[in-house]
């Protein structure tokens, strides 16, 4: 639980998504990752879900992350679908500063703990083709010659570079773009941004996660939050002594301040939101909407 003095935001999210099709089609199962991670900052106080047409079955199963997924089945055939999910959490906000790294992995670059490195590898290796290493140079730039840099500075600079060198921008496709088109185009959306982080971390020897979830964009009228509308991404780093600590480099936030996190992947290909299929063609396909809208009911002292 969060000790005395913090303030908790007690958060409200509701993710409503909608397929049309232009005619009756079988739907296959649907895999849905909606329900926030419990831990010592974000405790999930209730959650909904709701369902047209009636699904046949539903079950629940952990993922290779323990990550809380639904899988749901259907029977009837159906000209639209809609999943509308409703959570209530509190949020416990930790802020770069908070968080004590060990004294061993203050500077970069450091070794991580021999009991800890054969759990974290998987998320060490880098994942796409980088023949002339561009990532690997682009986060380079941040490092010191001939000297340690602080691995704090390392990260934030890293994180804050991609917020402020690179444009943000909706795209409709599906996946994400690979970190070379990211670095090269200098446009993508807040999935792009995450995965160009974790590589470039990577390519340093570093640790990095992809995180699904959402944001909460304090004044939607005036704000310069991005993200806000839909479901949002950003990436976490391992660092020894702080454990996994978020970067959203499409907002420049480090540590959790506004992120609902649900789900932690070692790819976003593994973190997609909601996934399924139907028996049918192609063209048989209309639409698809999505909402989400995150609100506050205002900070309260969190108990001793």
């Amino acid at each position: 639980m969060p000790g005395a003095g913090n303030i908790v935001t007690i958060f409200s999210v509701r993710h409503i998504t909608d397929y049309q099709y232009k005619r009756p089609v079988k739907l296959g199962e649907h895999r849905l990752m909606f329900r926030p991670r419990d831990s010592f900052d974000q405790t999930l106080l209730n959650v909904s879900l709701a369902v047209e047409p009636a699904y046949d079955r539903l079950r629940w199963i952990h993922d290779p992350f323990g990550n809380c997924v639904a899988l749901l089945s259907f029977k009837a055939k159906t000209a639209s679908l809609r999943f509308e999910s409703n959570i209530r959490l509190d949020h416990t906000p930790h802020a770069a500063l908070d968080f004590p790294i060990d004294a061993a992995a203050m500077d970069y670059p450091f070794t991580y703990d021999a009991e800890e490195l054969p759990d974290l590898a998987p998320a060490m290796a880098r994942h796409f083709d980088d023949p002339g290493d561009l990532v690997g140079a682009f986060a380079r730039q941040f490092l010191h010659r001939g000297q340690p840099t602080r691995t704090s500075s390392l990260l934030m600079s890293l994180c804050y570079m991609i917020h402020d060198s690179f444009a943000y921008v909706r795209r409709s496709e599906h996946g994400v773009q690979t970190p070379l088109e990211t670095l090269e185009l200098k446009t993508g959306t807040c999935r792009d941004f995450a995965l160009l982080m974790m590589e470039a971390a990577r390519s340093l020897g570093l640790a990095a996660r992809f995180v699904t979830g959402y944001i909460y964009v304090p004044d939607r009228d005036g704000s310069t939050t991005l993200g806000g509308g839909s479901t949002h991404a950003w990436c976490q780093i391992y660092i020894p002594g702080a454990g996994w600590v978020e970067f959203d480099p499409t907002n420049g936030i480090v540590g959790n301040r506004d992120l609902i996190r649900v789900g932690v992947a070692r790819d976003p290909r593994q973190a997609v939101p909601l996934s399924g299929s139907y028996d049918g063609r192609a063209s048989d396909f209309k639409s698809l909407t999505v909402q989400v809208n995150v609100t506050s009911d205002g900070d309260e002292a969190a108990p001793s």
